[in-house]
């Protein structure tokens, strides 16, 4: 891979991991549009790392908090809201870390072949966000999150594994459906992914080890990383302040525009 497709689709994953818009659609979609070679295990490695830095950097003080109130709550119990938050956490990423585990390879497999799949879920899951952000109660916070709601929240990540469906977008639609703001549903989606994204990154580090980075990889390795790593962090800054005052309304068109014109140029290839 070259360094500018690296930086490409490090800024492409930084921007699309975050915001509700799905990276993996981006990620195949347009270097197949574009024919490009496909990026490999080592530029893979890179994205997952990038997006790691960028939440871990973004919330490192609740994380900070997450663990001080986990140790609290094994010795005291789970007598407060925040103590009980660091379960709801890893209640909500083990149905998603069993599921990819199972499910990713023969997903991704199947999906790179079917690009007006991943298109037609892109503006399919756009229009279910709409429903959500339009019909959801918004009157709870993070603070009132239940187990079963964090399950719920949990197995709607599951359908993440589908390119076009996107990890943040499906469970920020998930948590507005079960009456959350915006900003607490995008907050506890960012969360979640922590674990998640922690654990591909760490896989696939371990595959890396045990192949090498191949020769003329680093720099696109260090470009894919830093890319993705800066813009998932702007991301992260943009998304929760625009959550404050907007609705996800943008997102929707987004998704309708981008999957319908990659409809277009599935079907309609002269375009």
């Amino acid at each position: 891979m070259n360094p500018l497709h690296a930086a490409i689709l490090g800024t492409l994953q930084g921007l699309t991991e975050v915001l509700p818009i799905s990276s993996s659609a981006h990620l195949i979609l347009i270097p197949k549009f574009l024919n490009w070679p496909e990026s490999g295990l080592t530029f893979d490695v890179a994205l997952h790392i990038g997006t790691f830095l960028a939440l871990a950097l973004y919330f490192w003080r609740d994380i900070l908090e997450l663990t001080g109130n986990f140790v609290a709550a094994c010795r005291s119990g789970l007598n407060t809201p925040a103590r009980r938050l660091p379960f709801y956490i890893i209640a909500a990423t083990i149905p998603a870390a069993i599921a990819g585990k199972m499910l990713e390879g023969p997903i991704d497999e199947m999906f790179r072949k079917s690009p007006a799949t991943i298109a037609a879920l892109l503006v399919f899951f756009g229009l279910v966000l709409a429903f959500a952000d339009t019909a959801g109660a918004k009157r709870w916070r993070v603070d009132r999150l239940t187990l079963k709601c964090a399950v719920v929240i949990g197995l709607a990540q599951c359908l993440a594994l589908l390119p076009g469906v996107s990890r943040s977008g499906i469970t920020i639609t998930a948590a507005l459906l079960l009456g959350f703001h915006r900003e607490s549903a995008a907050r506890f989606s960012f969360l979640i992914s922590l674990p998640i994204v922690a654990g591909a990154a760490l896989l696939k580090v371990g595959h890396l080890v045990q192949t090498g980075i191949p020769a003329g990889e680093e720099l696109p390795l260090l470009i894919g990383i830093s890319t993705s790593a800066v813009f998932g962090f702007l991301s992260v800054a943009f998304l929760l302040k625009l959550v404050q005052r907007d609705s996800l309304y943008p997102f929707v068109w987004y998704r309708i525009i981008a999957g319908g014109g990659a409809l277009a140029l599935i079907f309609f290839p002269i375009f």
